[in-house]
């Protein structure tokens, strides 16, 4: 009963923490910052504007893309896979990235580019996480990862690098190329309008609740632990964004990729011989 809450209100929650990162970013810049509830705002605002259509398939793989990642939320809440969850998100991104492509707007193919580079710099690292926590727990199953100890210690070089593509699914410094507003104009969404944005808006919190749902895989069984990694993590994300300048789309592949691939190599190479 509580999972079937969660899921419901997930793009919510996903709103609230969207929104309180703007008041705190607003902060750290000493500056008063929009209200918490400014994206739900936002959200009321573009119910008024009219909806332009490029193609309908454009507009579709928009909406799929907001519905995948519902499901992959809610299979999170439920305990389900978490190597199907991970393929299932990358099935999400892929429709993003088709949306991105289905429309004429340079700005379009460049954020779709971009998008999808990220994407492969990423995924690897989401899939040794998946590989560690079944080497710790036996078992790829969410449920049994929850039920068991903390896995941060032995896991601990692939948290570092969990931590690092974080600012990239969130679109934060120094890895916001993908998006660049001033640069390429918000990339994938540039050609969203109306009711049809607003799926790619709640979509964007949705991967708030999907990256710090992940985050709280290391914590295991333990509470306390799970809601202080989410604290700090988030302050530290923040101020991160805050204190960076973004870097060019090929230093974000080279860093991710690269010191990705080693730190969870060396995880993982170091958890078979315990």
């Amino acid at each position: 009963m509580m999972e079937a809450f969660f899921i419901a209100v997930a793009p919510l929650l996903g709103g609230l923490l969207y929104g309180f990162e703007r008041v705190l970013r607003a902060r750290m810049q000493n500056r008063k910052g929009p209200p918490l509830l400014q994206p739900f705002y936002d959200m009321y605002k573009l119910i008024g504007k009219q909806a332009f259509i490029v193609n309908p398939y454009h507009s579709i793989l928009g909406i799929v893309y907001f519905i995948t990642l519902w499901i992959v939320v809610a299979f999170i809440i439920l305990g389900e896979n978490l190597l199907y969850i991970i393929f299932l998100h990358l099935l999400s991104v892929v429709f993003l990235i088709l949306a991105g492509f289905s429309v004429r707007s340079v700005y379009s193919h460049i954020g779709a580019n971009r998008e999808l580079l990220a994407t492969l710099a990423y995924e690897p690292v989401l899939v040794m996480m998946a590989v560690g926590f079944f080497m710790i727990n036996g078992s790829f199953e969410i449920s049994a990862i929850r039920a068991n100890a903390s896995s941060i210690i032995p896991l601990f070089l692939l948290f570092l690098t969990f931590l690092m593509i974080i600012p990239v699914k969130l679109k934060k410094s120094p890895f916001n190329a993908t998006e660049a507003h001033q640069e390429i104009i918000g990339g994938v969404e540039v050609e969203y309008s109306g009711v049809f944005f607003e799926f790619m808006y709640m979509a964007k919190w949705l991967e708030y609740v999907f990256i710090y749902l992940l985050l709280m895989l290391f914590a295991g069984d333990n509470i306390a632990l799970g809601t202080a990694l989410f604290i700090g993590t988030f302050l530290l994300v923040n101020l991160v964004d805050n204190a960076t300048a973004r870097v060019k789309m090929r230093d974000l592949i080279k860093i991710v990729l690269t010191l990705g691939i080693v730190l969870g190599t060396v995880n993982l190479i170091g958890l078979s011989y315990v």
